[in-house]
């Protein structure tokens, strides 16, 4: 019987919160012992869950997972942190990396990996190595490379309105379009950063889009 180890799960996206649940748990060596949506809820879950891994997301709607590190280690918990994003940028896995995290796993990736990964993060015992954080930047930065897709003219200013944190109907009333318009940019939008909420968008807009949103 092999030895058996303890996840949490952190992701505020429920279905994919669920799929992994269901990939995992099917493994004979992990089980799902919890499962929540924000920082705080992960970190009340920490004591009792007792786990060994905890699949963090970064992107916590209009949180940042990555405060979970500091606030976890300043908590006592000794186990591993491997974060599991749709997107993350080179200095922020960097300072990820430093500030503990044992890997990142990015959605765009087969979900079937994830299982490799986690039991790759539970037998190295001492971190990623500097040739391990090398594999994982160069991982992020041509991830980086292969979402940022040119924008057309429409889809920047949409863009660049939701990060001035304007509602669809303001954006709609800003371009003399219609708001179902604003929509349709919108899911354009997101399929082409691979972001799931408004506020990744931000992210990603901040990070790979600023010049061109400032033209």
């Amino acid at each position: 019987m092999p030895a058996m180890t303890r996840i949490l799960l952190i992701d505020d996206h429920s279905l994919f919160r669920e799929a992994i649940a269901r990939l995992l748990g099917g493994e004979p060596d992990f089980q799902v012992v919890g499962e929540c949506a924000t920082v705080e809820e992960g970190l009340s879950l920490l004591p009792e869950a007792n786990a060994d891994v905890v699949l963090l997301d970064i992107n916590l709607g209009l949180q940042q997972g990555g405060a979970f590190l500091n606030l976890a280690w300043a908590q006592g918990f000794l186990g591993k942190i491997l974060v599991v994003t749709a997107g993350v940028g080179e200095r922020e896995a960097a300072w990820l990396l430093k500030h503990g995290c044992s890997g990142i796993f990015l959605k765009s990736e087969p979900l079937a990996s994830l299982v490799d990964q986690v039991r790759n993060v539970v037998r190295n015992s001492s971190g990623p190595d500097v040739e391990s954080m090398q594999a994982v930047l160069q991982r992020v930065e041509d991830s980086a490379s292969a979402v940022q897709r040119p924008l057309t003219i429409r889809e920047s200013k949409v863009l660049r309105y939701v990060c001035e944190g304007l509602a669809n109907k303001e954006v709609a009333q800003r371009m003399g379009v219609s708001e179902y318009s604003v929509k349709s940019f919108l899911q354009q939008l997101f399929a082409k950063t691979g972001a799931r909420s408004r506020a990744q968008l931000v992210t990603f807009a901040i990070e790979r889009y600023w010049d061109q949103l400032g033209q």
